[in-house]
């Protein structure tokens, strides 16, 4: 619940304080978001599992983002979309944390409606 309720204060303050950035950064900032927001989801479903460690959630953002960044950052001077396969490997892996999560939300509140509904 705490990665979900940064991610909206994030949201909040980002919409809140004006601040332009130049288009040549979107490319990074884009993928540096895909990544962070794969880790938030990753954590999201580690937590519910009950095995969240903070220094691998940690780890997580800040690693994914800089291999991200750098991936893209080369490819850039390469004169090829390498950032392809950032976005592939980071998106992928954000729709299946979220298909995770949304099969433990499922599972969470279909046991207790059941347990609530069953007579003794």
């Amino acid at each position: 619940m705490i990665p979900i309720l940064g991610v909206i204060v994030g949201l909040v303050i980002g919409i809140l304080v004006p601040y332009g950035m130049p288009a040549g950064y979107s490319l990074y900032v884009a993928v540096g978001l895909l990544a962070a927001l794969d880790a938030v989801f990753g954590g999201t479903v580690a937590s519910m599992r009950g095995v969240f460690e903070l220094r691998l959630f940690v780890s997580g953002i800040i690693g994914n983002t800089i291999i991200s960044l750098i991936l893209s950052f080369i490819g850039e001077q390469l004169g090829i979309p390498l950032y392809y396969a950032a976005l592939f490997a980071f998106g992928n892996r954000l729709f299946n944390n979220f298909g995770v999560l949304r099969r433990l939300l499922i599972d969470k509140y279909s046991k207790k409606n059941r347990s609530s509904t069953k007579i003794n």
